[in-house]
């Protein structure tokens, strides 16, 4: 097993333990990100999938995030389990999915959250909270008896691993730290002082 798919076994096996202990979100994840001059913001999002291409998830690409990662598609990922008391860093290069691949976990996605995701003009200012439910009362009728499409700014993203650390933490603050390294000639891994 190579460098990196030892990381991603570690980071599954993570996810695992946290659903074990009854974590709400265990995929929940802090997405980083920075607009074109630098400033950043963060959020939280959850993961939809991880495998050897990097970490997936969806969101409005007219969003305050969507924008940022168009004009800087540098970012990063945090996972905390509060029970674990362990953390995963991720740090990469953001790209879109594929369509298909979007339009894929659409498919599965709630009918609700569908048209959720139409009524929703994510991060705009909103004058009150009933202009929200009178659009998605729009849309609900709108697509009443139908297949509710996915709207094409509602789009996949995959954050390409430069660099994975594990954290865990320790006694008297002397933490365990792991970092797994994309290099020029592959993976490597390194221990970190705490």
């Amino acid at each position: 097993m190579n460098d990196y798919a030892e990381a991603i076994k570690r980071l599954k096996v993570l996810i695992e333990q946290a659903a074990v202990h009854e974590v709400q979100e265990p995929t929940a994840m802090t997405l980083a990100t920075a607009d074109a001059q630098g400033k950043p913001s963060a959020r939280t999002v959850l993961l939809k999938d991880v495998d050897e291409q990097g970490f997936v998830f969806y969101t409005n690409s007219l969003s305050r995030k969507g924008k940022q990662l168009k004009d800087n598609p540098h970012a990063a990922l945090c996972f905390f389990w509060q029970p674990l008391m362990q953390q995963v860093l991720i740090e990469g290069i953001v790209e879109l999915i594929a369509a298909d691949e979007a339009d894929a976990y659409w498919a599965t996605r709630p009918r609700d959250s569908q048209l959720g995701a139409w009524a929703s003009q994510q991060s705009e200012p909103l004058e009150n909270r009933q202009e929200l439910l009178d659009r998605l009362e729009h849309y609900q009728q709108s697509y009443e008896g139908q297949h509710v499409p996915r709207p094409p700014h509602w789009l996949g993203y995959r954050l390409i691993p430069e660099r994975i650390e594990f954290w865990k933490s320790g006694w008297h603050r002397l933490h365990e730290r792991l970092c797994y390294l994309k290099t020029d000639s592959g993976w490597t891994h390194e221990l970190l002082n705490p």
